[in-house]
């Protein structure tokens, strides 16, 4: 009876991502594009007042449909009592700071893993600007969301400050915010 030594190679992990298995996704979706089409997914419902909640499922994504495994996920939007709500939960455009943050994060790190650079800790905080002349319609010439985001991020690495920042540089809710994107809205009556 003969043996067969099989040895498996342990998976590159840096800054707790599987280093490996980013790069088989990377030459996944060079060898067939169509892998790199996603759409996330949300619902909401009004559930008074200030308040609505937002329910995530799943999304679509490297060619078919996946269910969140640790889902459903649930935000609820408020106000706070100075904008008239009961300050129950984070208001919309506090998530898009979250969002933002996570964002940035999540894209600095994954970059830097897949450079081999080692990131110790990362600390961000942000502040949106908004005046509420916009969203109240008493000027026309005011914006109604941010007229500036400002993100300070703390990063404890050997790489040089330019390095880091250049990471960020691949976030897609970034990009979101940073330029703007079409929406479409659609108004049905129930």
């Amino acid at each position: 009876m003969t043996t067969q030594n099989t040895t498996q190679t342990a998976p590159t992990v840096t800054n707790g991502v599987n280093v490996s298995a980013l790069y088989e996704t990377i030459d996944a979706v060079k060898q067939t594009p169509q892998i790199a089409d996603f759409q996330f997914r949300a619902a909401n419902h009004w559930m008074g007042g200030d308040r609505n909640r937002s329910i995530i499922t799943g999304f679509h994504g490297a060619c078919g449909d996946h269910a969140h495994t640790k889902g459903p996920f649930v935000m609820d939007n408020a106000e706070p009592p100075v904008l008239l709500g009961e300050g129950a939960a984070a208001n919309p455009v506090e998530y898009v700071l979250h969002a933002l943050a996570g964002c940035l994060t999540t894209t600095m790190v994954y970059h830097a893993a897949a450079r081999g650079i080692e990131v110790e800790s990362v600390r961000s905080e942000l502040q949106g600007d908004l005046d509420l002349r916009g969203f109240l319609g008493l000027d026309d010439s005011v914006r109604k969301g941010f007229s500036t985001v400002r993100v300070t991020m703390q990063v404890k690495s050997d790489a040089d400050v330019e390095t880091l920042k250049s990471l960020t540089q691949f976030s897609p809710v970034y990009d979101i915010v940073l330029k703007s994107l079409p929406v479409e809205v659609t108004v049905e009556k129930i």
